[in-house]
This record gives C-alpha cells, structure tokens and sequence, in this order.
C-alpha cells in the first residue's frame, strides 16, 4: 500500500479505471454478451499491465515533491486523457459509433455532465451501466480532490472563504502541519469513498424495493449521487418506481447542496449544524421560492378548470416542481414524471430560462454539483446587502463574525471575478459554437449545459431537443473542453499558469 501511495496520482488514476472495467465485463458475461465481455476484460487487463509496468519504472526514481499543483496538473490532465483510456472498451463494444463520440461520452460521464449523445434503445444494458459507472467514478473524484488538491490551494469555491489568496497554497487546512500530498489524498479517500460508496448502495436497494429493477437501480444510484443525470430509460420518469422513486431520490439530491450535509473535512464548514450552514439555507430557500412562484402561476392560469380537478392537479403541479428545481440546482437533470403535466395544466410552455438560471447557480462547494455554486452567491448577497446599508447609512459599521466580514469583502470580491470569468467562459463557448454552424439559441443551451456540467439540459431546455450526434467534430471538441472548463473552473486553470507554485 506504502508503495501504491507513492506512485504519481495520475498512474493512480490509470490503474482504477483499468480495474474498474471488469465490472461491466462481468456484468456482460452474465448476460451472456460475450463480446462486450472480452472488450472489457481485455482493455481492463491491457490498462493494468501498462500502468504497472509504468509505475515499477517510475518507482526506481527519487521521490520529487512538486507542491500543491503537481496534483492539480494530474486532475486536469485527468479530464483531458483519461477519457481517451474509457472510451476505447465503449468504441469497441457499441462498434456503430466513432471514437470522437466514444471520447465526447466518456468525457460527458466523467465530468458528470450527462449529455445525452446516445438514444437509449442504442445501447444495451452494459453499455448504460459503463456511461453511469463512469459519472460515478467522477463523483468520487471530485470528492476527493476537493478536500485533497483544491481546498489546499484556495481553488474550487474555497477561495471565497480561505484565508489564502486563489491559488496560493496557504490556507489553514494543514496548519498543524504541512501535510504530503500523498497523505491527503489518502486520508481524504478512507474518509469519503466507504461513505460514498455506502450512501450509493443504499438509495439502490431503496429503489430496488420501490420497483425498478436492479440495473436501472444501481443507474439511477450513480447518477444521483454523482449529479450527472444519466439514466437507461431517458430519465426517471421511465422507471417503475414512480413517485415513490423520486421521492426517494429527491433526499439523497440534498447532499449536492452543501459539503456539510456528509464532511466537514473542509474550512467551509465551520458554522456549526446544516441548519446554519449558509449553502444548504440558501439552497432550501431557491427550492421553495421557485417552487412556491410557479405554484402561484399554476394556481392562477389554472383557475377556469373544474374545482374538483384542481387539487390533484395542484398537488401533481407542485411536486413535479419541488423535485425538477432540486434536481436542476444540483446540476443533476432529471425531471419529474409531473413536470410535463405541471406545465400544461398551467399553460407554462416550455421552461428554458428557469431551468438554466437553476444549473447556472449550481449547488454546493465541493460536492458533485457544478455551476457557478451557492456559496459564490450567498458571498455576493450579503455583499449587496451591506452596499445597501451603507447607502443609506453611509458611516455604517458592519455586525457580523470575522468569517462572515472576510466572505463579504474579500470573498465576494473574488466571487464576483469568478462570476465575471464565467460569463465570458460562456460567451465564448456560445460565439465559438455559433461561428462552427450552431444556431445561436442551441448553442447558449449547450455551452451553459456544458459550463455547468447539467447535460440533460439540452432536452429540457431547448424547444426541440438538440441532436448532439449532428454536431461536427469542431463543435463537439469544443463542447469537450467546455465541460472539463465547467468541471475544473476557470480559477483553477488560471492558477497552473502560476510559476511560484511549479517550485520544487
């Protein structure tokens, strides 16, 4: 194991998605698929050998440390690559697609965008199990390198409340001592994988009992705790839970809300009790208001029905939006089997700018959940709120805690350059896609469904849903490095540029 820890973590990396393929292989040999099968066994196999035979190779060097971002550089080099290791069993088990749509799905999964590239009928139960398996791995990995490699450097919304500038590798998460990078990275897998892992299993078995089957189960599990929305039967509303399905998974999407709600292995989680965690309150918050102003115009479009259909309908209307809202905010995507009828018994049509402003804002610091996060926005809300005193009460003095005071100044100032830095991301994903033949309101949808990692939003959000299968090979190379931007953040990739931290 000492040995293990020591190789570099991107061989690490390696080793696990080679490992991690003799699940599908096992799943398809019980099928009797005995293609996919080999395809994954031998890419498994083939994956474990190079890797090893790397890592005893690099094992007789001397051990260089490289500081906080030579594990940052293998994170995004992780996005960028190790898609191209995943996507060789998926190439070679569809067999009727190219490799640049095998690399834009694994890419899509790992990132836990979830774009739908495929048609579900396309691909077989293996294959689905491979695209979930894949997001959920990336979950994982977003978990651990948050409290491993970006909370060190103040990168990752931890910048909003650390007491180190972005970037700068200073913060008090190891202020007793300065800690190898290995041993982050370890304790910070004992500490989250058993719970992840454990959390997962869980709401499968709850599934399980409410009436999927296991496949779709463990899917729905994945995708649910990893926030990417990937589902083998077009989303949740093709399950034979049914309400008692989304009700169940409606719980578990609180944990993309906030870190504090499983870990408190990080300085954003000083407040003591979710109850005052400021993330979970404004996130609770976003889901009631919406939910209750579209209740409102459900209500009053609704009112020349008959007074008996109203209360069912009212009652369909206000869960179908409890739960998309929830789901949106989280960067999750799926949608509530009454979210269709919600809509045309208010006469709501199609809901574009909500469910994009909902992935825009995101959830929480270093759960799964992307988008710009809640943090972020609870950072710039109390700073408009004390420019607002102060306008009328200019010599004001502000009353609040010494991290409250360093998140109103400081924080949200570098809250609202992450905002600013994540609206020209925006811009120029959409004028980058537009210029490559893209109309131009399908290509704000994708580049907002791809820098907020939502990537079933462009069904949901798009009047007609968007084909990505007939995006060139230009717009879907642009859309791969639009997710990994989304997924990383702009900080993040800003910060490697930085030659200070490249010290030995």
């Amino acid at each position: 194991m000492q040995r293990l820890a020591e190789t570099p973590f991107f061989l690490q990396l390696t080793l696990l998605a080679s490992l991690s393929m003799y699940v599908p292989a096992l799943h398809a040999l019980s099928w009797n698929a005995h293609h996919e099968a080999r395809v994954f066994f031998y890419a498994g196999t083939l994956g474990l050998f190079v890797s090893s035979l790397i890592a005893i190779t690099m094992s007789a060097r001397p051990e260089r440390r490289r500081g906080g971002l030579g594990n940052l550089a293998a994170v995004v080099a992780a996005y960028f690559v190790l898609p191209v290791l995943l996507a060789f069993p998926f190439y070679e088990a569809v067999q009727t697609t190219s490799f640049l749509n095998a690399y834009f799905e694994m890419v899509s999964s790992f990132t836990t965008t979830g774009a739908p590239l495929f048609e579900p009928g396309r691909l077989s139960g293996t294959m689905h199990l491979w695209r979930a398996q894949v997001g959920w791995l990336g979950g994982l990995f977003v978990w651990v390198t948050a409290a491993a490699v970006l909370a060190p450097l103040a990168l990752g919304g931890f910048e909003v409340t650390a007491s180190a500038e972005p970037g700068s590798g200073d913060t008090q998460i190891d202020r007793y001592d300065h800690a190898r990078d290995t041993s982050r990275l370890t304790r910070a897998i004992r500490q989250l994988a058993p719970l992840y892992v454990g959390l997962t299993a869980l709401l499968a078995v709850c599934l399980i009992i409410s009436g999927d089957t296991p496949l779709v189960a463990v899917i729905h599990a994945m995708s649910t705790l990893s926030t990417s929305g990937i589902s083998a039967t077009g989303g949740l509303e093709g399950s034979s839970s049914g309400m008692r399905g989304e009700l169940i998974v409606f719980l578990f999407l609180l944990f993309g809300l906030s870190r504090l709600t499983f870990s408190t292995d990080t300085i954003t989680s000083r407040r003591q009790g979710l109850h005052n965690d400021p993330e979970f309150r404004m996130g609770v918050l976003i889901i009631f208001g919406i939910t209750l102003l579209l209740f409102a115009r459900h209500w009053v479009a609704a009112f020349d029905v008959a007074a008996e259909e109203n209360f069912a309908e009212a009652l369909r209307a206000l869960w179908g939006s409890a739960f998309t809202v929830l789901s949106f905010l989280t960067t999750t995507g799926f949608e509530s089997a009454d979210w269709e009828a919600s809509r045309g018994w208010s006469g709501l049509g199609v809901s574009s700018i909500i469910l994009m402003g909902l992935a825009l804002i995101g959830g929480g610091v270093a759960t799964t959940a992307g988008g710009v996060k809640l943090l972020r926005v609870y950072a710039l809300y109390l700073n408009g709120l004390r420019e607002m005193e102060r306008l009328v009460h200019p010599s004001s003095v502000g009353r609040s805690s010494n991290q409250s005071r360093r998140i109103r100044r400081n924080g949200a100032f570098i809250a609202w350059i992450f905002f600013m830095l994540f609206a020209l991301s925006l811009a120029f994903i959409t004028l980058a896609l537009a210029g490559n033949g893209v109309g131009f309101e399908q290509a704000l949808i994708l580049s907002i469904s791809a820098l907020s990692t939502t990537g079933p939003l462009v069904n949901a959000a798009a009047e007609v849903p968007i084909s990505l299968v007939e995006i060139d090979t230009l717009g879907k190379l642009i859309l791969c490095a639009a997710m990994v931007v989304g997924r990383l953040e702009t900080l993040a990739i800003i910060a490697l540029m930085n030659p200070v931290l490249w010290r030995d």
